[in-house]
């Protein structure tokens, strides 16, 4: 039996819904129902045909990219006129993650702790960014008109972000790790 074999078409399908939605896949998912992080099977299906799926998507045009320190998925585009695009979304998720953490870090509070379901931004958090002249101004000019709701959302929708309750949310791992990159990135320049 083939690795093609062993996929079903449905789960190939699922996955390619997600990366064509801009989503990374993350391994834990956020099972609001249980209020706790889950294995994503998704991730799991990936990780254990990587080789499968790495070739798979190279035949698309694309790079499948496994990211071990944050756990994630993502794909990279190899044509010209998705690059323009995928600059424009990394870029504004760049900003949302830059003004978190900076709000995060003057708060005195170790960036770690955005990672974890049980800490995170809460209702109070989220009222002071969003409340914060300065931060909407940069929103604005990341084309997030309707300020802090429709940032977090846009990092909801890629996985970036998950929400443990109506006032409070967390960075998935590959928010976080995207987040620490930005930092050592600032740190050495």
């Amino acid at each position: 039996m083939s690795e093609f074999e062993e996929i079903l078409p449905a789960h190939s399908a699922a996955i390619y819904r997600e990366f064509q939605a801009g989503r990374v896949i993350v391994r834990d998912v956020w099972d609001s129902n249980r209020s706790e992080l889950r294995a994503n099977p998704l991730y799991n299906l990936l990780y254990n045909h990587l080789s499968h799926f790495r070739t798979f998507y190279e035949h698309l045009g694309s790079e499948l990219v496994f990211n071990e320190t944050g756990a994630f998925f993502f794909l990279k585009e190899s044509s010209e006129e998705e690059n323009e695009e995928h600059d424009e979304n990394a870029f504004r998720v760049q900003v949302i993650l830059l003004l978190i953490g900076r709000y995060f870090a003057r708060s005195g509070r170790d960036l770690e702790y955005l990672g974890r379901p049980d800490a995170g931004l809460n209702e109070q958090d989220l009222s002071s960014l969003a409340s914060d002249e300065e931060y909407q101004e940069i929103l604005r000019a990341a084309r997030f008109e309707k300020g802090v709701p429709e940032a977090l959302d846009y990092l909801e929708k890629r996985h970036l972000l998950f929400r443990a309750g109506a006032g409070r949310c967390f960075l998935s791992s590959a928010g976080l790790y995207f987040l620490q990159e930005l930092v050592r990135e600032f740190e050495q320049g």
